[in-house]
């Protein structure tokens, strides 16, 4: 009879877990407590399967994945100006994110999706501007 009951229970814990998945809020702002053109917060630490919206708080604004700075086999996402966009992180890895009109003022996040550091190739990414320096500041956090 236990075995029986130790199977249905890991039945019913199979099927819960994306009621446990996280949804994080990242704003996207004209003036943050970082400055100007920022996305708050600008390092998420999430798990696989999470989602992630952001949110038009200030108008001219958009989320879109830099290329070489997905995890492998995860779909790039390009959301519209002023509107809101929700990713689902589909998998371990490193997700560079920079708003398109505001990339070379520094207008760049990080999402960390489990456990992964940076790869090669996202490290080697040049950015423009202020990304540059910014995206540096957020890999070495994702590193910690």
């Amino acid at each position: 009879m236990k075995p029986v009951i130790l199977m249905a229970a890991a039945a019913a814990l199979a099927f819960t877990g994306p009621a446990f998945a996280a949804d994080h809020q990242v704003k996207m702002l004209n003036k943050g407590e970082k400055g100007a053109m920022v996305f708050e917060p600008d390092f998420v630490q999430a798990a696989p399967g999470d989602t992630v919206t952001f949110v038009v708080v200030d108008k001219g604004h958009n989320a879109e994945s830099i290329k070489g700075m997905t995890p492998e086999g995860a779909e790039p996402f390009k959301g519209k100006i002023n509107e809101e966009l929700k990713v689902t992180l589909d998998k371990e890895g490193i997700w560079g994110v920079k708003c398109t009109p505001h990339y070379g003022m520094g207008m760049v996040a990080l999402i960390k999706a489990g456990e992964a550091t940076a790869s090669e190739e996202a490290q080697a990414v040049k950015h423009p501007g202020k990304a540059k320096t910014k995206m540096a500041e957020l890999l070495a956090q994702a590193a910690q």
